[in-house]
């Protein structure tokens, strides 16, 4: 079974951009979205032999998630347990009979850590929805987690220490859902590998590849018997973020 993870940063714009070509190459069985940045009204493309479940932000042109499958699944829920974070379009639930995939797009923490506090509730919400999906069956969380967790993680740690996606509260939390039994799948299989998934689009950041580790694939401790692979496609551009992509043998 392969899985695909992409923030696209706005799918209307990321299709102009080679995003169909991107889905067909990748032939996976779900491929999770993030930002889609648009309402499931606003439409006009689909992909033949998908089901697709969306969750879109009340604010149009803003966050959203949305997941496609071949693999029909048990249940859809969106939010946590049906309710909060769907005014922001931040989580899609599909179950399947042996695991749960959860598609997320973390809140940034803002520009002068405005929203910190809020997401550091979402924080705590997310981890106990995801240690109550665990006690039923494996989860696979895939998205942007909005956190850079170690210094391997992103170009410059020493520059970054108090701006968002970096700071010791919100890595504090990544660290936390670890310890509940999850594992970072790409680092437990590539420890000293040094990869990014995102880039700002200032300073000509990619052709210098000074990137931050933001997206990722997270996976019940007991479930990594199942993990094949984790990769991060760097090659493939058209957003800020690239795409990733876990590979299981069920």
């Amino acid at each position: 079974m392969k899985i695909v993870s992409w923030n696209v940063n706005g799918l209307r714009a990321v299709r102009r951009k080679g995003f169909d070509d991107v889905f067909a190459d990748f032939d996976a069985d779900i491929f999770a979205v993030q930002e889609t940045k648009m309402q499931k009204t606003q439409k006009d493309f689909s992909y033949e032999g998908y089901e697709e479940y969306w969750n879109s932000a009340a604010r149009k042109g803003y966050s959203g998630t949305l997941v496609y499958t071949r693999i029909r699944p048990l249940s859809v829920s969106y939010g946590i347990d049906g309710e909060p974070y769907n005014d922001e379009g931040r989580i899609i639930t599909l179950e399947y009979p042996s695991f749960y995939f959860v598609n997320v797009y973390v809140p940034n923490s803002s520009q002068e850590l405005k929203r910190l506090p809020f997401r550091m509730q979402f924080e705590e919400d997310f981890r106990d929805y995801l240690k109550r999906l665990d006690s039923e069956k494996p989860v696979v969380l895939a998205g942007d987690l909005n956190v850079a967790h170690q210094e391997i993680d992103l170009k410059n740690p020493a520059n970054n220490r108090r701006n968002a996606g970096f700071t010791d509260e919100e890595r504090e939390k990544f660290t936390a859902l670890l310890s509940e039994a999850f594992t970072d799948t790409f680092r437990t299989l590539y420890p000293d590998t040094v990869k990014y998934t995102w880039w700002t689009y200032r300073f000509g950041a990619r052709k210098r590849n000074a990137g931050w580790r933001i997206d990722y694939f997270v996976v019940s401790e007991r479930f990594m018997a199942h993990v094949v692979d984790s990769r991060i496609h760097d090659e493939i551009h058209g957003s800020d973020h690239c795409p990733i992509s876990l590979t299981l043998d069920i």
